[in-house]
Parts: structure tokens; C-alpha cells; sequence
């Protein structure tokens, strides 16, 4: 099963409480009514699209029954379908990589997210396309993530860089992009704490990280990822918006998209955050783990 396959299949949920029902709800009704669209509405929400992203795909349609865009129910889901698309394409999704020595890919999120593993799998994506990777276990604070970032660079063929717990974060890296610099590595991935709960460390721990790594090598980080659970819904958005206000997140890496129904969220972070979702999970394997493309994410939603 080819990844799009593999894509379609794990937004089956999604689709079941988003785009299917908005099909059904219209052949209920043979006019547009306030009724339709409060019942779209709806829908929109508990796919969990997010209130302020549902309010303005409905204002759009409102527009598009004043312009004359929308003439019947049946016009109603090929309309959502393209505002949604859209909203996917805006600002592009790209990844950012260094033009000269390592590329620095910084890692947080909340414990529990799939930090991890995303790591990992990223570091087996980059793997096979021929880079040399590092892993940096930059999360001192946890003796089980420095085991299992270990576990992970053995099986990906990832150099691991590592200190004792509860070791000075920011020392970690410092020795992690010598060595990549001195190792000619193409790729150096770094974990880090996901204590949300204690912010203003988070916060100085990350500009920490950011100064050391941007002493070492100019420009660099060259991507921080925000790794968040998509079963979680809008408890995603609002940690988004919160490590927002704690580091420059360039993108989303949004895991778990094949067990739940909340697929919707993609395009509430897209809207209300402005942050370019740029890695999808929708699957244990560890092929499973992609770069985000909007146009297969909204030809899999809707299923075309």
C-alpha cells in the first residue's frame, strides 16, 4: 500500500464525521436554509475544524449564496471542499535545509505527543534517502527518553550524543553540532523537554538551545517542529498556541491522524495559527511518517 493509500485509509474516521456528513445533511434538504447551514455548522465543529475556522469557512458560504456561487444544497460540499483546500495551500509546507553543513532540526511538544518516535522516524526517512543523521538526547529530564532515542538511532543508523540525566540541556547540543560539524552529518535532530507546565524554563531552556546552536552554526535552527497528537482535537491547538509564545516554531509535525475522528484540526492549526503543517503520522510503521502535502491531504479527505 502505497503512502497515499496508506493516507486515505487513516482519514477514514475523518471523513466519516466531516465530508460524509456534509453529504448526507444536503440530500436532506431540497432549499438552502438556515436550518442546512446550522446543521453544517455543526458538523464542521465536532469534526473539530475549531470554532473560529468553522465561523469563517460559514461566512464564506454565506458569501457564496450572496454572490450567486451556491445556487443549491447539492453546491454546498464543492464549495467547502475548495475553501478548505485552500486554506491547506496557504503559505506552502516546505522544509527548510542548511545550504552549507548540518541542517539543525529542532523537536518539541508535549510529553506524550509521540516525540520520539517522530524523531526516530524521521531520522529513517532521511536515512534512506542517503543522509548522515544525529540524534541529540537534549531531553535530560528523562532517563527513558535518552533510552529510547538510543533504541532509535540503532535501528535508523543514527549517531546518538548524550549526557547523564539530568544534564544541562544546552550542553548536549553544544557537543552534538561539534560533532556533526566534525562528522560531516547532513542532518542533526534534537530532542527536548516537553514540560508545558513550566513554561518560563521551557522558554529559557529553548532560547538557551537557540543561542548555542545559532553560535555554532549561522542560521541555524533551521526548523523547530511542534510535535502534537491529532486524537487530542483542539487540546492540540491550544498547545499549539502556547509553544508558540515559547519558541519560533517553523511547522507542525501533527502524529496519529489514522486513530481518530478529529482530522479536522489540520485545518483549524492551518487557519488560526498560520503554522505550516509540515510532517503527517498515520501509522505505527516507521514508513508511516511523511512530508505533509495539501493537495493529498484534501484529495484523501474528500476522498477524490
Amino acid at each position: 500500500m502505497g503512502f497515499f493509500d496508506r493516507l486515505k485509509k487513516g482519514l477514514t474516521r475523518t471523513r466519516e464525521t466531516l465530508t460524509a456528513k456534509i453529504g448526507t445533511a444536503v440530500l436532506g434538504y431540497a432549499d438552502i436554509s438556515d436550518d442546512l447551514l446550522d446543521e453544517i455548522e455543526e458538523i464542521l465543529i465536532m469534526a473539530d475544524v475549531g470554532v473560529s475556522t468553522t465561523e469563517k469557512l460559514m461566512q464564506e458560504v454565506r458569501k457564496g449564496i450572496k454572490k450567486k456561487e451556491i445556487h443549491t444544497p447539492a453546491d454546498l460540499k464543492p464549495f467547502l471542499e475548495n475553501k478548505i483546500t485552500e486554506i491547506l495551500l496557504e503559505g506552502g509546507a516546505g522544509v527548510r535545509m542548511a545550504a552549507v553543513g548540518p541542517t539543525v532540526i529542532l523537536i518539541v511538544g508535549v510529553n506524550g505527543a509521540g516525540k520520539t518516535t517522530t524523531i526516530g522516524k524521521l531520522s529513517a526517512f532521511y536515512n534512506y534517502y542517503g543522509k548522515k543523521v544525529m540524534l541529540a538526547a537534549a531531553d535530560t529530564f528523562r532517563a527513558a527518553a535518552i533510552d529510547q532515542l538510543e533504541i532509535w538511532g540503532k535501528r535508523t543508523g543514527a549517531e546518538v550524543i548524550k549526557h547523564e540525566e539530568g544534564s544541562d540541556p544546552a550542553a548536549v547540543v553544544f557537543d552534538a553540532v561539534k560533532a556533526a560539524k566534525a562528522r560531516g552529518i547532513d542532518i542533526l535532530i534534537v530532542d527536548t523537554a516537553g514540560r508545558l507546565q513550566t513554561k518560563t524554563n521551557l522558554m529559557s531552556e529553548l532560547e538557551k538551545i537557540n543561542r548555542v546552536v545559532g553560535r555554532e552554526i549561522p542560521g541555524a535552527p533551521h526548523e523547530t517542529l511542534l510535535v502534537l497528537d491529532a486524537t487530542t482535537g483542539q487540546n492540540a491547538v491550544s498547545q499549539a498556541k502556547l509553544f508558540t509564545q515559547s519558541a519560533p516554531v517553523t511547522g507542525v509535525v501533527l502524529t496519529k491522524l489514522d486513530g481518530t475522528a478529529k482530522g479536522g484540526v489540520v485545518i483549524g492549526i492551518k487557519s488560526e495559527l498560520s503554522i505550516p503543517i509540515k510532517w503527517i503520522g498515520v501509522g505505527e510503521g516507521i514508513e508511516d511518517l511523511r512530508p505533509f502535502s495539501a493537495e493529498e491531504y484534501s484529495k484523501a479527505l474528500f476522498d477524490k
